[in-house]
Parts: structure tokens; sequence; C-alpha cells
């Protein structure tokens, strides 16, 4: 594994914007954090000739290309981001891929991800002692392949950031699909736990090779969700349980989440619009680090609601998004939530962005 102390070629401010970081995340510092979005020539260019849609595997070696292209963008920006590439390839379909379903992928135009995705592929629960983690299944190479392109192709300009678990119920949802998901739960939960084990141990081998073959940046992980966070921390979803009661997430979930956390030196969760009636419940979860507060169609920005979101999740660190403009003015007139680490899009250029930290940097909430 390869340690980066000091900097990276794409953030050489690393070590003080990690610091920032890790005086939020590991002292709960009511410090604000900013990320900035600016116009991508290389994003523009992938727009251009990848619609949205499905799409076959892609070439590892030009999604390593296209990272390193992306990222180099940015490194003119003084902020609190820390650069690094996802492996969007394997965060959905590697899991399933790993026991025999088949993954679909599919281009997203506005993130420059191919991501991927498996459908239901178990009918019988008969089916379900057939299922081996073994090492040397197909798509378990390909992630290892992947992620030796990815960490050569960043060779000290920019870090690796962990990727999304298909843990718990998620992976429950891979066999079956969500609404049979929801029926098994309640008509056959003996055999759900079994998966639960099943998903635990299939997603600790996979994280755990992660991060023995990622580069281990400032002593800690590089994230899509939180920039940065120190020591080996993996990135959860609670989606399922947007749908469902927060007695069915303690029932089903909390444990699912510390039983995992535990594993490595804690995670982050994200939670999406429809979900925000769980963060009472998440807030107490063991050896979580971080939420990343998602935006969804029907429901208020959470940038609009955070001193709400504040007072339910205590002095968590929060992760939200938020445009440019609504940012400005909000610093401008001290109207910012402290402990909050804003990603700020359709930034319109380098120079705006840094100006802005300037006055980032000396904000007191």
């Amino acid at each position: 594994m390869q340690t980066i102390e000091k900097n990276l070629e794409y953030c050489p401010y690393l070590e003080e914007t990690a610091a920032r970081l890790k005086k939020w995340l590991d002292e709960r510092a009511p410090i604000v954090l900013a990320s900035f979005q600016v116009p991508s020539k290389t994003l523009e260019e992938f727009r251009a000739s990848h619609p949205a849609g499905p799409c076959e595997f892609p070439e590892l070696e030009e999604r390593a290309i296209f990272w390193d292209r992306y990222l180099s963008e940015k490194r003119a920006i003084f902020d609190d981001s820390v650069p690094s590439a996802y492996l969007s390839e394997m965060d959905q379909g590697l899991y399933g891929g790993m026991v025999g379903a088949k993954p679909h992928f599919i281009y997203d135009p506005e993130t420059g991800w191919i991501s991927s995705m498996v459908m239901p592929f178990m009918n019988e629960w008969a089916e379900f002692p057939h299922l081996r983690l073994d090492d040397d299944a197909e798509w378990f190479c390909l992630f290892k392949k992947q992620l030796a392109i990815f960490a050569d192709g960043a060779s000290g300009k920019f870090g690796l950031s962990h990727f999304i678990l298909i843990n718990g119920i998620n992976f429950l949802f891979e066999l079956f699909g969500a609404t049979r998901a929801y029926v098994e739960m309640l008509e056959h939960p003996e055999q759900v736990r079994l998966v639960l084990d099943f998903a635990f141990e299939l997603n600790k081998k996979v994280q755990a090779f992660f991060f023995e073959n990622a580069p281990f940046v400032c002593g800690g992980t590089c994230s899509n969700m939180a920039q940065w966070l120190p020591g080996r921390i993996v990135s959860e979803s609670v989606d399922p349980f947007h749908m469902a009661s927060t007695a069915c997430f303690d029932e089903w979930g909390r444990g699912v989440l510390e039983r995992i956390f535990s594993e490595f030196d804690g995670g982050v969760v994200h939670i999406h619009g429809n979900g925000r009636h769980l963060l009472d419940a998440i807030r107490d979860v063991r050896g979580l680090k971080a939420v990343y507060l998602g935006d969804d169609r029907g429901y208020p920005l959470a940038f609009e609601v955070l001193p709400q979101l504040r007072r339910q999740l205590g002095d968590m660190p929060l992760v939200c998004s938020v445009p440019y403009e609504s940012f400005r003015d909000a610093l401008r007139n001290r109207e910012l939530t402290g402990g909050v680490l804003y990603n700020v899009r359709q930034t319109p250029g380098e120079k705006e962005a840094n100006t802005l930290m300037d006055a980032v940097r000396a904000y007191q909430p």
C-alpha cells in the first residue's frame, strides 16, 4: 500500500486541508468548510460523447485517464477538497457480480461516472447456500485489476475514494429485488439474517482488499462523501430504510452499520431527501463519522433546512450541496450553519472559488 503523507500533485496544500478536515471530524469543531465545483472541460467532453443510458463495461485504462484529466483541473483551487477517483464501475454491480449476477452499466453525463448494478438474480431460498466467496470470481478479479490500474494512474497526483458497500438489506435487494426483500424480512427473518452474515463477509473482503491496495493519504481515506477522513473509513448506504420506519432501521439496519464500522475505523452514510426521518436514529450509531445529506425532487434542499437538520443530528459532521450564489450570500450575511462541509455547485471559476475560500477560512459561525 502506497502511503502519502505530505502532498498530492493536484492538492499541493494537502497537509493544511487534512488538518482542517480532521478538526471538523475528530473534534467536531463547528467550523465551515467548502469544496467548489468549477466548469470542467474534461466533463464537458464526456457529456458530449457519452449520452445518458446503458453501455458496455469500459476500458479501465481510459477511465483512469479520465480521472487524471478531470482532477488535474482543480489543482489551482485551494479549498477543502482532496482530489480522488471513484471506482463507480464497481459501486453496485461488483457485489452481486462476485456471486453470479450479471452487472449492467450506465453512463451518467452529469458526473462522468459509468455506474453498475445488477438485476435480482435469486428466485428461491434453496439457491442461497450455493453462493460462494471465491477469490477467483471474475468480477473480483476485475475489481483487483481496476484498483491496480487506478492506483498506478493516481501515482502521487490524486487519491482513490472509498466506494459504496452493498451490505445488509442492500444485498438482499440484489438477491430478490426491493419489494420481495421487504416481504422476506417479515416472512423469513431467520433466512434474512443468514444473508446479512454473508453480505458482511462479502463486503469485508472487498473493502479489506481496497484498503490494502489503495493509496493511504495523510493517514486517512479519500472520500467522495466527505473528501477525506482519518483512518480506514467505509461508505455505507441506508437507502432501504428510506421507505421504512425507524423501528425497522433499528431492527435490521443499526447492527449492520455498527458491525462493519467496527471492522474498520468507522464509516460515513448518505441520507436522501425521503430518508430524513431516520436522522434521529442515525445520530447515535457507533462508529459513524459524518452524514452526507442528499437532495431529491419533492423535498426541501438540505441547505434550506440545515438549522433543523443540525438540531436533529447534534454535533455530527454534515455534508450538503448548495448553489454558488446561495452559498456566497449566506457567507456574506453570516448565515451559514457550522460543522458543515458545503459542496458549492455552479461556481463560475477558480478566481471566485479562491476568493470565497479566503472568507470561509476566516468564518466563525
